[in-house]
C-alpha cells in the first residue's frame, strides 16, 4: 500500500496524524461507524448464541427460529430473555444475550410505571426508555447508522454529480458553462423545504426519498467550487502539454485535473457529511422526516423536548449529537490544515 502513495501523499498523511485532535476525532468516528454497522450484536433482541440439547442456534443474522424449538409452546419468534430465563434452570442449555437485549422497535411496559422510564442496570435500560417505552441506547444506535448511511449515499451521489458537471463548466466554458450557470441560479431558488413538504403530503417518506431530494439539490455546492479550481488548472502548463500530446477532454479532466483538485472534494466532505446529519435530524424533528417507528435522532429529540420531566431523554440524544457533529467537524478542520497545498507545493 505504501508504495502506490505518493511522496506527497505520504506528507499530507503524517501532517494529518500530528494534528491529534483531528487524528484521534478521525479514530473515534471510524469506531462508532464500526459499532453502529455491527449494532445486531451488542444491541438486539436476538440472541447471539443459543445451546439447546446439544446443539448451537445463531439467531442473529439467520432467519426467524420460533419458540416451539425451544420448547416455549408458540408458532411466533422466540423471546429470548424469556428463553434465558427458562434454560437457566436446565443444565447444559444456555442463551448468549447481547449487550443491550432490545430492539429499536420493541416496547417494553414490564415496569411498575407507564414510560418513559429512568434507566435502570436491573432491566438493561442503560439510558432508559423514551415515551413509548422504547430503548434508548437502541434508538440512538440504529438512528445513528441511518443518519450516517443518510449522509454518506447523499454525499457520494451529489459529489459524482457536483465534480463532474462543475469539471465540465471550467473546462469546456462557452455556452456549455453559461447555461449551466443559469440553470444552477434558477434551481437553487427553489426552496427546500417546501419541496419536502409538498412531497411528504403527497407520497409516503422514505429513506430512498429522502436521499433523492438531497442529491438533487446538494451537488450544485461542490459543482461551483470545481468550476473554479478547472478553471484556473485548465491554464497550467501540464494540460497544455497534454493537449499537445493529443489528450481528449475526457483523459485531461480524469487523469490530469481532477488529481490536483482532491484536495478540495476531500476538505469539503467531513463537512458536508455534518451537514447531511443534522438535515436529516432537523427533518425528523419537524415532523417531514422519515415515518414512525423509524429509529430517529430527531424523533427522539423531539420526544425529548416534550418530555423535558425525563431529562435522560433530551440528555441522551444531545450528547450523541453534539459528540458527532464536534468529531466530524475536527476531522475537517484536520484535513483541511493537512491537505492544503501550500505546504506542498509551488508554482512558479
Amino acid at each position: 500500500m505504501a508504495r502506490l502513495l505518493s511522496d506527497v501523499t505520504k506528507k499530507k498523511l503524517r501532517r494529518f496524524r500530528s494534528i491529534k485532535r483531528g487524528y484521534y476525532a478521525f479514530i473515534i468516528f471510524m469506531v462508532m461507524v464500526l459499532l453502529a454497522a455491527a449494532a445486531e450484536l451488542w444491541v438486539s433482541n436476538r440472541a447471539l448464541l443459543v445451546k439447546y440439547e446439544g446443539q448451537l442456534y445463531f439467531p442473529t443474522y439467520g432467519a426467524v427460529i420460533t419458540g416451539n424449538t425451544f420448547g416455549l409452546g408458540y408458532q411466533y419468534e422466540t423471546d429470548y430473555r424469556e428463553l434465558k430465563q427458562v434454560l437457566s434452570e436446565q443444565p447444559g442449555n444456555w442463551v448468549l444475550l447481547p449487550l443491550v437485549p432490545w430492539s429499536p422497535y420493541e416496547q417494553d411496559y414490564s415496569g411498575n410505571s407507564y414510560p418513559p422510564t429512568a434507566p435502570s442496570l436491573d432491566s438493561r435500560h442503560f439510558l432508559g426508555t423514551d415515551s413509548s417505552g422504547r430503548d434508548i441506547v437502541a434508538r440512538l444506535v440504529y438512528g445513528f447508522r441511518t443518519a450516517v448511511g443518510f449522509a454518506f449515499i447523499a454525499l457520494t451521489a451529489s459529489y459524482v454529480i457536483g465534480v463532474m458537471l462543475g469539471c465540465l463548466m471550467g473546462f469546456l466554458g462557452g455556452r456549455f458553462d453559461l447555461l449551466f450557470q443559469r440553470f444552477i441560479e434558477i434551481w437553487s431558488q427553489v426552496p427546500f423545504l417546501y419541496v419536502i413538504m409538498i412531497l411528504v403530503s403527497i407520497t409516503q417518506p422514505n429513506f430512498a426519498l429522502f436521499v433523492a431530494i438531497n442529491v438533487l439539490f446538494g451537488w450544485m455546492g461542490i459543482t461551483w467550487y470545481m468550476r473554479t479550481l478547472t478553471y484556473k488548472e485548465k491554464a497550467r502548463d501540464y494540460v497544455l502539454a497534454a493537449r499537445a500530446q493529443g489528450a481528449g477532454t475526457v483523459r485531461i479532466i480524469v487523469h490530469h485535473i481532477l488529481p490536483n483538485t482532491l484536495m478540495m472534494i476531500v476538505t469539503l466532505a467531513p463537512f458536508t457529511v455534518v451537514a447531511n446529519i443534522s438535515l436529516l435530524t432537523a427533518l425528523d424533528y419537524l415532523g417531514f422526516g422519515l415515518p414512525p417507528p423509524t429509529p430517529s435522532w430527531g424523533e427522539l429529540l423531539r420526544q425529548g423536548v416534550n418530555h423535558l420531566d425525563s431529562p435522560w431523554i433530551v440528555a441522551s440524544v444531545v450528547s450523541a449529537v453534539s459528540l458527532v457533529l464536534i468529531n466530524v467537524s475536527f476531522i475537517g478542520e484536520a484535513i483541511r490544515e493537512a491537505f492544503d497545498p501550500k505546504h506542498f507545493s509551488r508554482y512558479e
